[in-house]
Parts: C-alpha cells; sequence; structure tokens
C-alpha cells in the first residue's frame, strides 16, 4: 500500500514481500548458473588446507576441471538422473566434481567424512548410486559391491577427462540434489531437490545481501543443505568463497583466527559454532574482524550468543530459519529491527504460517507449528527418494508441516517454541524446552543444556535440564540450587528445571543439533526400571 493520510508507511519488508517475484525459467541448470557465467580470470576461492597452505582458484579452472569431471562420469557410464556419491573433503576439486556431475545431467549425493561406515552404507545402498567418488585417504572405508565403481579424485583422474564439455539442458524440474535427513527418528530418508531449488535460496539477498567480490565464508560442512548452499548461493551472486579445511573438530580459535587473516566480510555460522566462540573472553580483540554482515541458521540462536557477538565485533548476528526440505522459511533482515530469540518473519515470496491440528491459523502468541504452503516456492521438493506414500503424505497435500512449534507476536516475528513432539506439559503447564534452555545458557556456569520431560509422579512431568558445565566450575548440589533460581527468577516460576543432571557432552547429529530424543528416551528407561 501507499502511504497516504491516515495509513502507516510500508516497512521495508512489507515492501520486499510485495514486490517479490519467482523467475523460474524452463530450463535450468545450477553449474552453468553458479559456475559458467563468471569471467574465466575472476577469483572463485582462497582455500586453506589443514597444514595452513594457501591456494587461490580463478573461476576458469574450476570450469575446466569440472567439464573434465563431467566427461570422466560419461567415460564411467554415468547417465542423465545417476545418482554420483561423494565423500570428499571441501576442497576445489570437490567443487569442481559438484558441478561436473551436475553438467553431466546427473544427481548429486555429498556424504560427510565423520559418517560412520554404518550411515555411508545406507545412504549408499538406499540411493543405488552408481558412482563414489572419494579420496585416497577415504578409499578403504567403502567395502567392495555398495557401487558399480570407487573414483579416487585426483589430478589424474582430472587429467583423463576432455577440457571442454556441453551441459546437459536439464529442466528446472529435472533432479539435482539429494539431501538425507540428520537421522534424529530412525534411518535417514533422502530428500530430492530438483535444480530449480537453488533458485530460492533468497537468504543471500535478503539476510546476507552479498556483494559481488566480497569474501565469503560458510561453516557448515559441505554434505548437507546448511553447507551446501552457503556455497552456491554467494558464488550466484558474485561473491568469492574463502574456505577452511579442517583436520580435526571445531576450533573456535582457529577459526576465528582464519577469518580475521583473509579479511572475510560475510559469514555463514551456527550456534553450536558461536557457543564455541563465546568461550573466548577477548575474541574481538585477540581477533580483529572485517564483518560485514553475519548469519546463523540450523537450530535457534540465543539472544545471550547475540549479544555476546555484537558486544565482541558490533554486528548484530541475523538468525533464520528452515529445514532440509525446504529453507529458508524465516529469517532476520539488515533491514528489519532485530528481536534477540526470534526467528525473524518469512522470507519475502515464502507462504509460510502458523497452523493448528486442523491447519487452521492460530492467533498471535498461540503455540502452533509452522507450516509451508505446498509447491508456493523453487525449492518445494520433488519428494523423498524412493519413498512414494511418505512423499505423498508429506508433501502431497496443501501444506508441508515441519513438525516446529512456534508463535507469532503482534507484529508478526516468528519465536520458535520447539520441535511439535517435544513440548513439556507438567502440571498443566504446556513449556517449551528452548526457553529453557537458553534461560540456563545465560548463567555463567552453563556452557550448553538440553531440555526434556522427565517423569514425574505428582505433575506427570517436570522439567529436567542435562547441563555441560563451563571451564572452572564444578558439578554439585549447591550449583545446581543456584542455576534452578536463575532460571526461576529469569524464566517463570513453573518453567524451570526442577532437576538438573551434570554430563560431559550432550548426544548431537553430525549438524550439531541436540538430539533430544536420546535424551527423553534415557529418561522413560530410567523411569521403567
Amino acid at each position: 500500500m501507499s502511504s497516504t493520510a491516515g495509513t502507516r508507511p510500508e516497512s521495508a519488508y512489507e515492501v520486499a514481500c510485495r514486490t517479490h517475484r519467482w523467475q523460474v525459467p524452463g530450463r535450468y541448470n545450477i553449474a552453468g548458473d553458479v559456475c559458467d557465467k563468471h569471467p574465466p580470470e575472476k577469483l572463485a576461492m582462497i582455500h586453506e588446507d589443514p597444514a595452513g597452505a594457501v591456494r587461490e582458484v580463478a573461476w576458469g579452472e574450476l570450469q575446466e576441471a569440472s567439464n573434465r569431471f563431467a566427461n570422466v562420469l560419461v567415460a564411467h557410464g554415468v547417465t542423465r538422473g545417476d545418482r554420483v556419491a561423494m565423500l570428499l573433503p571441501p576442497r576445489p576439486e570437490t567443487a569442481a566434481a559438484f558441478f561436473g556431475t551436475w553438467k553431466a545431467g546427473a544427481i548429486l549425493l555429498s556424504m560427510s567424512v565423520l559418517y560412520g561406515d554404518d550411515g555411508i552404507r545406507h545412504r549408499l545402498r538406499d540411493s543405488q548410486s552408481k558412482v563414489l567418488v572419494t579420496d585416497a585417504a577415504n578409499a578403504g572405508r567403502i567395502e567392495p559391491g555398495l557401487v558399480e565403481r570407487v573414483l579416487v579424485l585426483d589430478d589424474a583422474l582430472l587429467a583423463s577427462g576432455e577440457p571442454d564439455f556441453e551441459i546437459v539442458a536439464t529442466s528446472a524440474e529435472d533432479p539435482a540434489q539429494l539431501y538425507y535427513t540428520s537421522g534424529t527418528t530412525g534411518l535417514a530418508k533422502g530428500i530430492l531437490h530438483a535444480h530449480r531449488y537453488l533458485l530460492a535460496h533468497e537468504e543471500f539477498v535478503y539476510s546476507h545481501e552479498v556483494q559481488d567480490g566480497e569474501r565469503f565464508h560458510g561453516m557448515g560442512e559441505w554434505a548437507w543443505a546448511a553447507g551446501i548452499c552457503p556455497l552456491l548461493g554467494p558464488w550466484r551472486y558474485g561473491a568469492t568463497q574463502v574456505v577452511l579445511q579442517r583436520d580435526g573438530g571445531f576450533d573456535p580459535h582457529r577459526q576465528l583466527a582464519f577469518l580475521s587473516r583473509h579479511r572475510v566480510t560475510n559469514v555463514f555460522t551456527t550456534p553450536t559454532a558461536m557457543r564455541s566462540m563465546m568461550a573466548i573472553e577477548d575474541a574481538g580483540t585477540r581477533y580483529p574482524q572485517r564483518f560485514r554482515i553475519v548469519c546463523s541458521a540450523g537450530e535457534p540462536l540465543n539472544p545471550e550468543a547475540i549479544r555476546w557477538f555484537r558486544a565482541q565485533y558490533g554486528v548484530t548476528v541475523l538468525d533464520y530459519y528452515g529445514l532440509s526440505e525446504s529453507y529458508p522459511l524465516a529469517g532476520n533482515y539488515p533491514f528489519m529491527e532485530v528481536r534477540e530469540g526470534s526467528m525473524g518473519r518469512p522470507m519475502p515470496g515464502w507462504e509460510v504460517a502458523i497452523l493448528d491440528e486442523d491447519e487452521r491459523p492460530v492467533a498471535p502468541g498461540e503455540r502452533g507449528e509452522i507450516c509451508l504452503k505446498a509447491r508456493s516456492n523453487p525449492h518445494y521438493p520433488l519428494g523423498y527418494w524412493n519413498r512414494p506414500e511418505e512423499s505423498q503424505q508429506d508433501f502431497g497435500g496443501p501444506w508441508f508441516h515441519t513438525k516446529d512449534a512456534a508463535r507469532t507476536d503482534e507484529d508478526g516475528y516468528y519465536w520458535y517454541e520447539g520441535r511439535a513432539d517435544d513440548v513439556i506439559i507438567s502440571a498443566g503447564y504446556r513449556i517449551g524446552p528452548f526457553e529453557v534452555e537458553s534461560a540456563c545458557l545465560e548463567h555463567p556456569a552453563v556452557a550448553e543444556a538440553a531440555v526434556v520431560a522427565s517423569p514425574d509422579e505428582r505433575r506427570g512431568s517436570v522439567v529436567k535440564a542435562f547441563v555441560v558445565l563451563a571451564e572452572g566450575h564444578v558439578a554439585g548440589d549447591a550449583l545446581a540450587e543456584e542455576i534452578k533460581a536463575h532460571v526461576r527468577d529469569h524464566l517463570s516460576a513453573y518453567a524451570y528445571p526442577r532437576r538438573i543432571e551434570f554430563v560431559d557432552g550432550l548426544p548431537k547429529t553430525l549438524t550439531g543439533k541436540i538430539r533430544r530424543i536420546e535424551l527423553r528416551q534415557l529418561e522413560r528407561a530410567r523411569e521403567e526400571r
């Protein structure tokens, strides 16, 4: 609406939503859009290996390497629609192999080198991958017979392919990417996305505001959506990717030193990574940065993490939300007020609502389920791999149900309330675990916390917190009572953890999300003894 007497002027967010239009061409290939359109001499990547060696890679090198790899695949019998699995670290050659797979019209399945052998075996069998591409360090992990061909990606393999390749003319609807869920409730299942799905990743427009030529870094691993999309999306908009290849777990000191050394201005991080960084009290002075935009996704971002980062670096971290099936559904943006702890508002162009069990909108302040209007944007999946009944159940109706609970405030901001099945009902109160965890984390002795329902004879259930202590603190009854009092004072008299168990670590998925389901099962098993 326009600004006239007696009416409120449109906000920048409202203008973005009103003017948004999806542009999906009939013919579209991710490799052509992300890789081949760039000038060959333009810098594509700055790569640092585990030993600290730095390599700069121009687009011309990636374009030729991806052509060579596409020819290698064709020579090994890969045809349109075949699955090409990869078990590789984040290197320039890995990115070239991604592009070469799409150029050949095949479907990419990228797996983490952190997967156990059972996880790799399941994905290869379930996807019926024709080829597995890996490196010498991981080739011995693959048992014979799982795939037709195992290729070791090295200079000799790429040199065996010709430098020119004509991209297969794929439709925007043709399958391109196979992601597997984290497997929190059973065996991981594949989610199949079309080439068009990348067109919907406009968080790099609205949240990151990516600028051509700027240095971007994503902390996610190139094995799931939160790692691959922060690689492809910024490249699509002209950024230079700055890539850190780790040789072990996440080291916050090395991470921050790396970002400082390479003068990175735009960052995608995760709450897990940020919580690790928070242990460095003088991070801002020890590791000065040039951050312009920093965003986070993967799990809810606690207000205390936002405040810590702002105090250290003068930047307000923008949280956005989504899941492997479709993301980002909602987010925070530089042109909109950030309300700490909120997931922000729906991404422009995305038809998202909070609904009750009958798929009716709930009132502001009421808890409901985050749902996405079916087939309303280019990211909507083709379905689950080889699971037609589940695909129809989850994706065939008018709404896709995320199983994530949230509420809105009067201004339309979304506030995460936990998984739809994580709600704790205690003495008639409905308690979301996230807000309790967030309050626990505000206590200086708490490094991490996970909250679940614990069976209780009088109340049915009570809130229980599994707590990992920060360095320098000692577990004990007195500290447990102090944490309880802190949460009671900061949250409410009913939603505090009546039970606290100190633990050395929390069960997590490979993406760093806390597996509350394991803790709930542990509590139930203890009750049954």
